[in-house]
């Protein structure tokens, strides 16, 4: 299993209800309800820029054509089989540090 990586500062990252693109907008970053979510950028429905969505209801809303996905399972909200990959996280010593996938 691959180690942490930082990604950002602690005060890079959007204020609650908010969501961004980071890592070069490999990565949606989002804070939802006091916790930091981070998924893969691109929407699994027509590859669309989930960083560039908005929040809503506590999900990640993607912007070109309104897919919502839950931020701790990466189900869409009209159909929970189909999922944004979710990242393992975690904000500690000042920064975001996230687990890369395995490549193995």
């Amino acid at each position: 299993m691959a180690d942490l990586v930082r990604i950002c500062s602690e005060s890079e990252l959007p204020s609650e209800g908010e969501v961004c693109e980071m890592a070069s907008g490999r990565l949606c970053v989002a804070r939802v309800g006091g916790e930091v979510a981070v998924l893969d950028n691109v929407c699994p429905h027509q590859e669309g820029p989930l960083g560039q969505g908005m929040i809503e209801d506590g999900r990640v809303v993607c912007p070109y054509h309104g897919w919502a996905f839950d931020v701790k399972t990466g189900a869409a909200l009209h159909d929970p089989g189909e999922k944004a990959h979710i990242y393992e996280s975690v904000v500690k010593d000042g920064g975001l540090w996230v687990r890369p996938p395995d490549r193995s």
